[in-house]
């Protein structure tokens, strides 16, 4: 399985992750949010069905200027 982890007290809401990948990311006031996420204590957390929506929101990850976008494969720590 894959999964997004957003580590949302440290989005400094920059929306590089909403300009780039839309379908999963929006901004919500001050931060981005990451859409249809459960709320896991102060981070969103949304499994992924398709390696394709892993490597959409790789780029999302990639352009975070904070790091606050984490994503797992397979139970494994990718970024």
């Amino acid at each position: 399985m894959h999964l997004v982890d957003h580590d949302h007290p440290t989005c400094i809401g920059c929306g590089a992750c909403a300009a780039l990948v839309p379908e999963f990311w929006v901004m919500e006031g001050e931060k981005a949010h990451l859409l249809g996420s459960a709320k896991v204590g102060e981070r969103e957390h949304l499994p992924l069905e398709k390696e394709e929506h892993f490597s959409r929101n790789m780029e999302a990850a990639e352009a975070c200027p904070v790091n606050c976008i984490h994503l797992h494969k397979s139970g494994q720590k990718v970024i």
